[in-house]
């Protein structure tokens, strides 16, 4: 696993249709409307489990579809609302919409929950239009269909501080000597391929959870190696621990790896570079690793700790250090705000109702929203139903959006997909 990932195809639960139904009394027909309305879809809604680990349960149901309201009844009665879909997802999960690629949301805590497609409401049944001009309407809306969105979702590791350096500077070592983890460590490069987490509990009672994360290389923040898989971890991290060779075990510059990293940190989309960072100078019980510093701390007027992570000599003095940069430093945002694609539900913004364009071949073609909406609610089996369409047109604007353009008698419009004339 680099970055866990999945697509999926999520469709909200279609609102149940509303009847039309008549009360039937003595000695009369039809006594007046008696259709209930159609029950609300139901919702698809991801939340977060601390149990899970991996999306892999996502990979093997792409296509999740919500449950529909139940249609309206006679008697004035509602249909039931549907029950909603919950899909659980591992803490730490991102969602974004896979055709815009907006952040829809950001799952960081355990039970916390996402509208991913919100259901469709049900559509009103014939009592509900009766009022004083319409005693008896003979007409009902049909459900309103639920969201439907292709969605992606990412996994980033969620840890109080993250391990960066080159290959075999000793992030593994360190880790496995202050908590419980267990990485594979060997002498060779890229032996972590994947996040390894770990939880440090210090004397005072304080704790955090530190990752372990693979190396980087030169170019990482352009795809090099797998330089964005493993950057990405990084952006949940609050404090960067940034792991120096200072042994110069593998013969390179311990300045040179010092400036490249944070090269590329600095040159990553969430700009890691100006997150709080404490600098380690690791492998301090070799040869050449006191030379090597002293010629370091020339070029780098900044605080460094000295430790051995395979002796275990200064950890504690690092820990602290840790802890105390954590309970000062605030969570970042990892987005930036148009990025963001969070609705409020019931506070969504007011949207244009419609577009229109005439075509090359003379056809006023009209899109929106709100005029889907309308078209997917309408039985247009109904002359009234079909009536009450085209007065919600005019009170929309679309005729006299129509006339500005120059639209005249005959002329074709389409919406969607009906086509009728344009009649005066």
């Amino acid at each position: 696993m680099f970055i866990d990932s999945a697509t999926m195809e999520i469709t909200a639960g279609k609102g149940g249709d509303g009847i039309v139904a008549y009360r039937r009394e003595l000695k009369v027909e039809r006594g007046g409307p008696y259709g209930g309305s159609g029950g609300k879809g139901g919702s698809v809604i991801f939340v977060g489990d601390e149990g899970m680990s991996t999306l892999l349960d996502l990979r093997y149901n792409k296509v999740v579809k919500g449950n529909p309201g139940e249609k309206g009844k006679n008697k004035g009665m509602y249909g039931a609302n549907a029950d909603d879909t919950y899909i659980r997802v591992p803490v730490g999960t991102t969602i974004f919409d896979d055709d815009s690629g907006k952040v829809i949301g950001d799952i960081t805590k355990n039970k916390q929950e996402v509208i991913v497609c919100k259901g469709g409401r049900g559509g009103r049944g014939n009592m509900a239009f009766a009022n004083g001009v319409i005693k008896c309407p003979d007409f009902c809306e049909k459900g309103e269909p639920g969201e439907h969105r292709f969605i992606r979702c990412e996994l980033r590791v969620l840890a109080d501080c993250g391990l960066v350096g080159f290959p075999s500077v000793g992030k593994s070592t360190l880790i496995s000597a202050v908590s419980s983890a267990r990485p594979k460590i060997a002498a060779y490069h890229f032996t972590t391929l994947q996040p390894n987490l770990g939880m440090v509990r210090l004397d005072d009672g304080r704790d955090f959870v530190m990752a372990d994360l693979p190396g980087i290389i030169e170019g990482a923040h352009e795809g090099a190696g797998l330089g964005l898989q493993f950057l990405r971890h990084i952006e949940r991290c609050k404090v960067i621990v940034h792991i120096i060779d200072m042994a110069s075990v593998d013969l390179r510059d311990p300045y040179n790896d010092f400036v490249t990293i944070n090269n590329e940190l600095k040159e990553y989309k969430m700009n890691l570079a100006n997150r709080p960072m404490i600098i380690v100078a690791n492998k301090m019980d070799l040869p050449q690793a006191k030379e090597n510093l002293k010629e370091f701390k020339k070029k780098v007027q900044l605080p460094i700790i000295e430790i051995s992570a395979y002796t275990k000599e200064n950890l504690n003095e690092l820990l602290y250090k840790i802890a105390d940069t954590l309970d000062s430093t605030e969570s970042f945002s990892l987005f930036e705000e148009d990025e963001l694609d969070v609705v409020e539900y019931g506070l969504e913004e007011e949207k244009k109702p419609f577009t229109i364009e005439k075509q090359s071949d003379g056809v006023y073609n009209i899109t929106g929203d709100k005029i889907k909406r309308v078209i997917e609610m309408t039985d247009f089996d109904s002359d009234t139903a079909r009536y009450r369409f085209a007065r919600q047109l005019r009170a929309y604007g679309v005729d006299d959006a129509l006339r500005k353009l120059g639209v005249q008698n005959g002329d074709t419009v389409r919406i969607y997909d009906i086509e009728f004339e344009f009649i005066e």
